[in-house]
């Protein structure tokens, strides 16, 4: 899972609270916000709007501009590169971001008049303190009317460039893709960032069967079919926003993608273990593992962050768990590694709870997230490859120490996602390499038989080479000896 970052400057100015904008200012104002603060999309989305008066089509529109603009990025400043006299990345942030979303419209959406998107961005620019940019947004965005699309670059000239320009997807990541699955795959994984992911929503069991809840959404005109994988999915279409579902709000089911709701099988927790959820917030493999335990026995829930360790209890509550206890605790600033370049960091004391061994661990391991692109496109912009060498020291500082808090004969399933082998394969060789008491187990056994073909030759779950619109998930089962 990657880590999230602070929105408290996405907030709209204070002289702006309670007025309407258009939704053209709002998609504006959150891509201006996400460039400058390298935060996520949806909640720098939620922030801005909170205090707005905004009709729900605005809405709706604002919402479609911030992520069709994110996830067709380089294509967008690609295009536009070609029909303006000033490069994209030379221009002010409020004159790029402007035209960016003029030109989505333009070239995606087909229900927007061309007149109305030029015009509005105009007018938008207009107001805009300093030079003033409206005639030259004005023409870019005629010429990008007037003139024929170029041709894309050829792959047979440059791969990583033909692919990145025709899936927005940055050269350096196309790159690893290559180098890292060759070039089909490559292809595959970049398409898969452009994709829009469904609706989808897990059972809870402690309330209802799959059956039922399929049952009550039909009953409620909700368009529902359920998941090819998961035992509890449920897909959704047309059901307006997933917060005002009835279902959810009376605990009968968690927003959560299709492979996220595999990872909790293998660790297959028993009624009455005692079970670490080692990166837990905001809850939703932690809800599982109460459900797969029948609500019995006890599951530890750490997290370094207090705001989305509050939102793990909120779930807990609405879905009626009641044997988790949430623990406020960073693993990584409690391990013995060597610290001696950060004299100055302050060890958090070890809590108590950790001082008992655990029978089953699960450690959801913070990443790079870039299975996750087509949740979070902004991933394209603000990720590169330290990104993933920060994770991979992280990711091992936390699993080393959780190793230490299983018992033996117990289970650790580590999961990411990201199918960057720095995050999965190679670090959980290296780790068993430095750890001959544990042994990898396949995780046939704990996966649905319709989902034989997600599991690699070496025995681990991985979601991301696949046609069954799931995000890129990888999770790998180990055991320590008795």
């Amino acid at each position: 899972m990657g880590a999230r970052q602070s929105t408290s400057s996405a907030k709209p100015p204070a002289s702006s609270t309670g007025r309407a904008w258009s939704a053209r200012k709002i998609a504006a104002a959150a891509l201006q916000t996400i460039e400058r603060t390298r935060a996520f999309s949806d909640d720098v989305f939620d922030h801005i709007t909170k205090d707005l008066v905004v009709a729900e089509r605005d809405r709706h529109l604002a919402f479609e501009l911030v992520y069709g603009v994110l996830r067709h990025y380089l294509t967008l400043d690609w295009r536009l590169d070609q029909v303006s006299r000033k490069p994209m990345v030379r221009l002010p942030l409020t004159v790029a971001t402007t035209l960016r979303v003029a030109a989505y419209q333009l070239l995606y959406l087909d229900r927007i008049p061309a007149s109305a998107a030029v015009n509005e961005a105009v007018q938008l620019i207009r107001k805009q303190p300093g030079h003033n940019w409206s005639g030259f947004v004005n023409a870019v965005l005629r010429n990008l009317l007037r003139q024929p699309a170029p041709p894309m670059p050829d792959p047979a000239v440059d791969a990583t460039q033909a692919l990145s320009i025709r899936y927005a997807c940055p050269p350096w990541l196309v790159e690893r893709w290559r180098q890292s699955f060759g070039l089909t795959q490559a292809e595959h994984l970049c398409l898969q960032s452009m994709g829009i992911p469904p609706l989808t929503i897990r059972t809870n069991t402690l309330q209802c069967s799959r059956s039922q809840l399929l049952a009550r959404l039909q009953s409620e005109e909700i368009l529902a079919q359920e998941t090819t994988v998961s035992p509890l999915g449920l897909i959704l279409s047309k059901c307006g926003s997933p917060g005002e579902l009835s279902a959810l709000q009376d605990g009968w089911c968690y927003v959560e993608d299709e492979a996220a709701q595999l990872i909790p099988l293998l660790v297959d927790p028993q009624p009455g273990d005692r079970v670490l959820d080692a990166c837990a917030a905001p809850g939703g493999k932690t809800t599982h593992l109460a459900q797969l335990m029948k609500n019995q026995g006890t599951i530890v829930a750490l997290d370094r962050h207090q705001g989305r360790l509050d939102r793990l209890v909120s779930n807990c509550g609405r879905l009626g768990v009641s044997i988790v206890q949430p623990v406020h605790h960073d693993l990584s600033a409690s391990s013995e590694h060597d610290r001696t370049n950060h004299a100055s960091t302050t060890r958090l004391p070890v809590p108590a709870v950790l001082a008992q061994p655990f029978d089953r661990i699960l450690l959801d391991a913070p990443c790079s997230a870039l299975g996750i692109l087509r949740r979070h496109p902004e991933g394209k912009l603000i990720k590169s490859l330290s990104t993933i060498q920060h994770a991979k020291a992280l990711q091992r500082e936390i699993l080393d120490r959780v190793s230490d808090l299983l018992r033996p004969g117990g289970i650790l399933v580590y999961s990411a996602c990201s199918v960057e082998p720095e995050e999965t394969t190679e670090i959980i060789s290296g780790f068993c390499q430095e750890h001959p008491e544990f042994y990898q187990e396949s995780v046939t056994p704990w996966v649905p038989a319709a989902g034989q073909s997600l599991i690699t030759a070496l025995g681990h779950l991985c979601t991301a080479f696949q046609t069954l619109n799931m995000d890129g998930f990888f999770a790998c089962r180990l055991k320590k000896t008795e």
